[in-house]
């Protein structure tokens, strides 16, 4: 049974068990109000506690019912009737107690908590706003200013944290039911706690509200559910319980309809489904215990943090003894990083940099389960690297190449037992960006490639399987974006224009901004090799500044000028005249915010289309994940490919017909053209 009794003396033990994560389905919901009854009718129970089977207490709403018409009891009148209840009810929380989860402990009368578990209400990243009073009962409990940072941000506080706010009552050590239990007969016999909807709300001082607002929108920029989130906080706090129960309703009811809730259920369900694809269903991954980094950069020694991170012992090998203390200097310089802003303590730094060690010598790596190259972006030194490898590594050590461009097929070519060879495209930072390409060869063994996705899961990260080809995944679809960026220039508009647009749709940056950022270098390096393959990249704008050793912010001037420490982008007299240089005798006209969007994303829309094509990519919402997580595509968006099903890929095909007459980007793909006869990308995914 989902919910279940039993009694410890006069203390009645409610019992909740959904596994895997005890999801509030309509079965649970129906469990707890037949409890309060049944318990409220026994005169021997003197309290009520409120526990969950399992690794964690309830962890919010039953994604099974997501989209679906509600089914009563409905969650609210659920905690209002455990509120109601003639005994107090305790809930006892380890684990997760997250959004309905957490409603339904702010109904019990007290709040118990192992020190290891995490409270919050995440609704906003789902695009909506709780739904059973949290918005309402929060401030009545823990205060305004409290209430507004747990709702809008949507993340969850440490149970520590939550006692110090008033959000738990206790900690318990050791068993959570025994000291629950305990904790339940030393209030049995005190008199009721006023219930938390019955209570005043602290005031606040003048301009709080409005102040508040501002901060909510800087950080949520263009999503919509963090500022109706305080306006439910605020509603709580300035009327009666029922009419801010009946606003926070209307506005949870409203939202979650809306197209950005939409999208990011969307991206909900393909995080969830992503670590764990359908394809490799069955197959056991190798054990990974130890592993090695060959290459001590900036990109080296970010995955070497990243392992370090997840528990993995690590070999830092380089060229050299001079490279090798290069190499844990720059791991280090991670750590202390982390630790000068807050992010870990000094004594965790020490414990992770302990766990690194550095060496020139291949024999090193014997006996080690995963080795990682992430060594200079050329090929013939890759392929020296996985030479040295071969010779040294156990036959079923699994090696890896990082790779953002250079296909995985040929750095593989006579590395011994090539089953065990994989791509493992990390992002940088890479101890910090979440999104890790995994591309299988030709002669990847199923195993190997379910190694790659446990090592991914393992890091926290999200894995999507790619397809060889220039670029990937990512970095193809990013070519095109710098490519039609480009054409925009010479057709009228300026790089500030399709910053600022670009940034309007909601990327953290635009695309000149972000090229000043990493450097224009590197593109053009990239622009080299690819030449030489017999690829005619367009960059006219950006060759010539290159020409001219304008690389961006390290040069301090590259699509924009900069002034000696002030990384202030500044319109520059010089780009202006090589782009009108360009532009002369091309058709020019004048540019709107959503034009210049749509003359972007719909050309990425449209190689992802051939992407999914030629599979590459197997399914559209892997290209949303890497475009989130590598990128910055606008999480509220869902994605490209969601974006671009949500708006209608009638109109999609319409506006690339409109830019390809014109000119200003390829024509739409067959199968883009096919996708939007049948109304989605799931036709080319088959």
């Amino acid at each position: 049974m989902t919910v279940t009794i039993a009694r410890e003396g006069s203390i009645a033990v409610v019992t909740v068990d959904n596994p895997p994560v005890n999801a509030l389905s309509q079965a649970l919901r129906q469990g707890l109000l037949e409890a309060v009854t049944e318990l409220d009718a026994d005169a021997t129970v003197k309290a009520v506690v409120l526990i969950c089977a399992g690794r964690t207490f309830i962890a919010g709403a039953d994604v099974n019912e997501f989209g679906k018409p509600p089914q009563p009891p409905h969650l609210p009148d659920v905690v209002a009737h455990i509120e109601a209840a003639k005994k107090p009810w305790v809930a006892a929380i380890h684990g997760s107690a997250l959004g309905g989860g957490l409603e339904v402990a702010l109904g019990c009368a007290y709040r118990v908590a192992l020190a290891s578990a995490s409270l919050g209400l995440p609704e906003v990243k789902l695009g909506i706003i709780p739904g059973a009073g949290g918005t309402v009962r929060l401030p009545r409990l823990i205060g305004p200013a409290a209430a507004v940072d747990l709702v809008t941000s949507g993340s969850p506080v440490s149970a520590k944290k939550a006692e110090g706010l008033g959000l738990v009552d206790a900690l318990v050590d050791g068993d959570l039911r025994a000291g629950a239990i305990g904790f339940a007969n030393g209030i049995a016999e005190k008199p009721l706690p006023q219930p938390i909807s019955r209570r005043a709300v602290p005031a606040v001082e003048a301009g709080f509200w409005e102040n508040a607002e501002k901060a909510v929108a800087a950080k949520a920029k263009r999503e919509v559910a963090p500022l109706r989130a305080l306006a439910s906080v605020r509603r709580a706090s300035e009327t009666d319980f029922s009419d801010a129960m009946a606003f926070e309703r209307e506005t949870f009811l409203a939202l979650r309809g809306s197209v950005q809730a939409a999208a990011l259920r969307h991206v909900f369900f393909a995080e969830r489904a992503a670590p764990r694809p359908p394809e490799l269903a069955g197959i056991a991954p190798r054990d990974i215990r130890s592993a090695a980094v060959i290459g001590g950069g900036t990109m080296g020694a970010g995955i070497a943090a990243a392992l370090r991170d997840a528990g993995l012992p690590v070999v830092l090998i380089e060229r050299d003894a001079a490279a090798v203390e290069r190499g844990l200097a720059n791991v280090r310089a991670i750590y202390d990083g982390s630790v000068k802003r807050g992010r870990m303590t000094q004594a965790l730094a020490d414990e992770r940099m302990a766990g690194v060690t550095g060496g020139d010598d291949y024999a090193l790596l014997a006996d080690t389960d995963l080795v990682i190259e992430a060594v200079f972006e050329d090929l013939a030194v890759k392929r020296a690297v996985f030479e040295k490898l071969s010779s040294v590594c156990r036959p079923d050590a699994v090696l890896a190449t990082n790779t953002s461009y250079l296909d995985p097929n040929a750095i593989s070519d006579g590395v011994s037992h090539p089953e065990r060879f994989l791509g493992l495209h990390f992002f940088s930072p890479a101890h910090i960006m979440k999104l890790l390409e995994i591309v299988p060869t030709g002669a990847t063994s199923p195993e190997v490639l379910a190694t790659g996705f446990a090592l991914a899961r393992l890091l926290a990260k999200i894995p999507v399987r790619a397809g060889i080809c220039d670029g990937f995944i990512g970095n193809r679809i990013l070519k095109v974006t710098r490519a039609q960026a480009e054409r925009l220039l010479l057709s009228g508009a300026t790089p500030s224009a399709v910053d600022a647009a670009l940034r309007a749709f909601g990327l953290p940056m635009g695309p000149f901004e972000a090229q000043d950022l990493g450097g224009l270098d590197i593109a053009a390096f990239q622009r080299k090799a690819a030449r030489e393959r017999g690829d005619i990249p367009f960059a006219p704008v950006a060759e010539r500044l290159c020409s001219i050793q304008r690389f961006g912010q390290k040069s301090g001037g590259g699509w924009y000028d900069y002034q000696p420490g002030d990384r202030v982008p500044k319109p520059s007299e010089t780009v202006a005249a090589i782009i009108a240089e360009e532009a002369a005798g091309k058709r020019q006209r004048v540019w709107n915010e959503a034009d210049i969007a749509d003359a972007i994303v719909l050309p990425m829309v449209n190689e992802a289309t051939r992407i999914l094509e030629e599979r590459v990519a197997l399914r559209s919402a892997d290209i949303d994940l890497v475009k989130i997580h590598g990128y910055g595509f606008p999480r509220w968006r869902g994605g490209p490919m969601h974006y671009a099903e949500a708006r209608g890929l009638g109109d999609v095909v319409a506006v690339l017909d409109r830019l390809a007459a014109d000119g200003l980007a390829d024509p739409p793909c067959d199968g883009l053209r096919r996708a939007a006869e049948v109304g989605g990308f799931s036709a080319l995914e088959r």
